[in-house]
């Protein structure tokens, strides 16, 4: 048991670990950082909303990572801005906020897999499919795919934290910048042995079905533009899944880090910055990889912003 003596129903987060002379420049910077994200995705979501040109099936799916990136961005860095003027023995976080943050922190890991994955699907249909391309990808079509994007890591995620949050708990520090299911029940005195079970196959079952179908997905694509002879097509394709497959590399190499950094406790510290920059970076990368890389996307913000210009 704990020497320490916490308040009901709270628990004491760790938060960010920075020094007293760092503090204000990794505030700024953070602070800087969620603007730029906010403003970013925000923006990207209200420009597709708007333009009728943009009222396609690829943008209508894409809308829902940068909400989903807002979304992950929100859950972890006001937190954590709130805290750094905090003495580390103060930072305080009642048990229902901290199931909540550690929900949504695992919802936006598991969607923006379940995301990328029907991304995958529509760029699959268009490449290999553009005569049936309208008739599959239908408004209902869209939105079956936007429900199992978000319906199935609700369910994945609901389970992993409905096992941990029947535990019984013993302890009340929590040694993370922010809550997550490991953290919660390492709480716990119980046997957390089916959280571990069930954690392990939730990883393998979503990153084995995020990779498998993307690598599948790609491997088709592929073998089509081999097979045709068309550089223009071949061209708009490879511009398009360049695009998705960037942001798809970014979103596992930062949770793999993650996992591989968990093998290895001496390197508790980089692991925990690294679960920070799981929702710092794909978020801040996201907005600026499609507002570039994807022509239609680009030339509607250029407009947007000769149209000021010219207005002022």
């Amino acid at each position: 048991m704990e020497n320490h003596t916490y308040p009901k129903n709270m628990f004491l987060l760790e938060g960010l670990k920075v020094t007293q002379q760092s503090s204000y420049p990794a505030f700024i910077l953070l602070l800087i950082i969620y603007i730029f994200t906010m403003v970013s995705n925000i923006g990207l979501i209200l420009l597709i909303s708007m333009e009728r040109s943009l009222h396609q099936p690829m943008y209508i799916l894409f809308c829902n990572l940068p909400l989903n990136d807002a979304l992950g961005a929100t859950v972890i860095i006001p937190r954590l801005l709130s805290d750094i003027f905090v003495a580390s023995a103060e930072r305080y976080i009642n048990n229902v906020a901290c199931a909540i943050q550690a929900f949504c922190a695992h919802m936006f890991g598991t969607t923006s897999h379940t995301i990328l994955i029907i991304m995958a699907f529509d760029r699959y249909v268009a490449i290999c499919y553009p005569l049936r391309y309208a008739t599959i990808m239908t408004n209902r079509m869209i939105a079956k795919l936007t429900f199992f994007a978000w319906g199935s890591a609700f369910l994945l995620v609901g389970v992993l934290l409905g096992l941990t949050l029947s535990l019984s708990r013993c302890r009340s520090e929590i040694f993370n910048p922010f809550c997550d299911n490991a953290s919660l029940f390492k709480l716990s005195c119980e046997s957390v042995i089916i959280n571990n079970i069930y954690g392990l196959t939730f990883t393998i079952l979503l990153l084995g079905s995020s990779i498998g179908s993307v690598t599948l997905t790609y491997l088709k694509i592929a073998m089509v533009c081999v097979r045709n002879k068309n550089r223009v097509l071949n061209s708009r394709a490879l511009q398009t899944c360049s695009t998705h497959l960037s942001v798809y590399i970014i979103m596992l190499v930062s949770g793999f880090i993650i996992i591989f950094l968990h093998r290895f406790p001496q390197w508790a510290d980089h692991r925990k910055l690294s679960a920070i920059m799981f929702h710092v970076v794909p978020p801040w990368l996201n907005p600026i990889i499609y507002g570039l890389q994807t022509k239609e996307i680009r030339q509607k913000i250029f407009n947007k912003f000769q149209n000021n210009k010219v207005t002022v």
